[in-house]
């Protein structure tokens, strides 16, 4: 299996006061070490490109993509892929979204997890709701802020435990921090895996979808920290459930 992920990349620019003088730095992180390490255990190949990369370098073309089984978006926001080095010149060119959707249905497969910029994100501004890429998922985006901090721990049910994703997965989950808000399509090709309870209602956690000859599965929390605490990092099934998810996702009925 070949699989790229999109996104998970930070660079972060800190300001400190010391009396009258300032030092500003600047310092870059990967989100995705944990799960990509999961991956490469189970044989998986993984290409990364970071957020700051996936304007220029994501795919543009049907092509390109098909040299995957699968692409993971993980916080990546629609308008980082939306806005190509040709668009912020005003020329006219593919709508990286429309050819993600094309890509599900011709067999490929699509896994969206959260974060700040995941599904419509926290602030608003991950703006995948009524988008092509949504089109295929087995939720919608909510039309506003969607991020749930959850502090004090989120704790997941597992709701279907002879889906393969969950095949070897034992409840209870270690405690989520947060996760997306999003609402369940509840349609005959999407399936609800998992849920978490916050305040009298349930947000779906894990579901998938059939979409045209490929799969789609969403994962409304992140891979990595911080709404992953630590204790599911180091959860001795953690990267089974990531491979699990990434597995299934790959097995569309795609026509090579």
């Amino acid at each position: 299996m070949k699989v790229l992920l999109a996104g998970e990349t930070f660079l972060a620019t800190t300001t400190v006061g010391a009396g009258s003088d300032t030092i500003t730095t600047t310092g870059w992180s990967n989100g995705a070490l944990a799960f990509n390490a999961a991956l490469a255990s189970a044989g998986i190949a993984l290409t990364q490109i970071g957020g700051e990369h996936c304007g220029a370098e994501f795919p543009r073309s049907l092509a390109e993509l098909a040299e995957y089984d699968a692409v993971i978006l993980s916080d990546v926001g629609a308008l980082t892929l939306l806005m190509t080095p040709d668009a912020r010149q005003g020329k006219v060119g593919p709508n990286r979204l429309e050819v993600l959707k094309a890509y599900v249905e011709a067999g490929g497969g699509l896994m969206m997890a959260g974060g700040y910029m995941g599904f419509q994100g926290m602030f608003g501004t991950a703006r995948f709701a009524d988008t092509a890429a949504e089109d295929v998922l087995p939720v919608l985006c909510l039309p506003h802020s969607d991020g749930l901090e959850v502090p004090e721990g989120l704790t997941a049910t597992l709701l279907d435990m002879a889906h393969p994703i969950l095949a070897g997965i034992d409840q209870p989950l270690p405690p989520i921090l947060g996760l997306n808000k999003l609402e369940f399509r509840g349609d005959d090709a999407s399936t609800l895996l998992a849920i978490c309870r916050y305040r009298g209602k349930d947000w779906p956690l894990l579901a998938v979808r059939d979409y045209g000859r490929g799969r789609s599965v969403i994962w409304s929390t992140d891979i990595g920290p911080h709404w992953l605490s630590l204790d599911f990092l180091g959860w001795q099934l953690y990267g089974r459930l990531m491979t699990n998810m990434v597995t299934w996702v790959c097995r569309g009925d795609r026509i090579r």
